[in-house]
């Protein structure tokens, strides 16, 4: 038997849009319909937002530091930062030293936001443009900050184009589609089709997790 040796399966927006339209028991006949069904997507994808981690929607990137500046503006999609470090060149070495983070409360019971020397915390402001804010204050203009973020997916523009996400995410979307459009043209067909995007979302994101080892060491000290 011969196989296709093909697998640059990549439905556009049209084609998703189609298959949840046959799955409320529609067709899509209007320009109309698409348009509402391209509504329906942007608003779902901001829902996987709410939800939790993608891992194709990370980023690494850096921030230059400026000696004494603690407050750092973000690009308006960026959603999470996930870690970050503060990178020190000594002798063209990279060192990278790990940063925790501070809840809003911690960063503004801090007493002197100035004090200068090596970033060690840093507070997200999720603002409609997001901003970083680190403690203490860089002591030089030499050091960077190297973080992973979690950034908004690509909208669903035109019919044509082809959406941002693996293929495993195919059938999730699909059916979210499909749910997301029975709750305005086919309502009877909602809880059935709201399950289904349940299930799928799921299994999705299970195969979207690292696969890092994971140990537990118990604590005797003072047994």
């Amino acid at each position: 038997m011969a196989t296709s040796s093909s697998t640059d399966f990549e439905p556009n927006v049209a084609e998703f849009v189609e298959e949840a339209f046959e799955r409320c028991g529609l067709e899509l006949r209007t320009g109309y319909d698409l348009k509402t069904a391209k509504r329906s997507i942007n608003i779902m994808l901001a829902e996987w937002a709410n939800r939790g981690l993608n891992q194709w929607t990370i980023e690494q990137t850096t921030q230059a530091l400026t000696e004494g500046t603690s407050s750092y503006s973000l690009n308006s999609n960026v959603i999470d930062i996930l870690d970050m470090v503060v990178r020190r060149t000594v002798n063209s070495v990279d060192t990278d030293i790990s940063m925790s983070r501070l809840s809003r409360s911690e960063y503004i019971n801090i007493p002197n936001k100035t004090t200068k020397s090596r970033p060690s915390q840093f507070f997200l402001d999720k603002l409609t443009t997001p901003s970083i804010k680190i403690w203490p204050a860089p002591e030089n203009s030499t050091d960077i900050l190297v973080f992973n973020k979690l950034v908004r997916m690509d909208d669903a523009d035109k019919a044509t184009n082809t959406m941002d996400m693996p293929f495993r995410f195919y059938p999730c979307f699909a059916a979210g589609l499909a749910y997301y459009i029975s709750m305005k043209r086919s309502p009877e067909r909602s809880a059935v089709l709201k399950q289904a995007y349940e299930e799928e979302f799921q299994r999705a994101m299970s195969q979207d997790e690292d696969r890092a080892s994971f140990r537990i060491r118990p604590y005797l000290r003072g047994l």
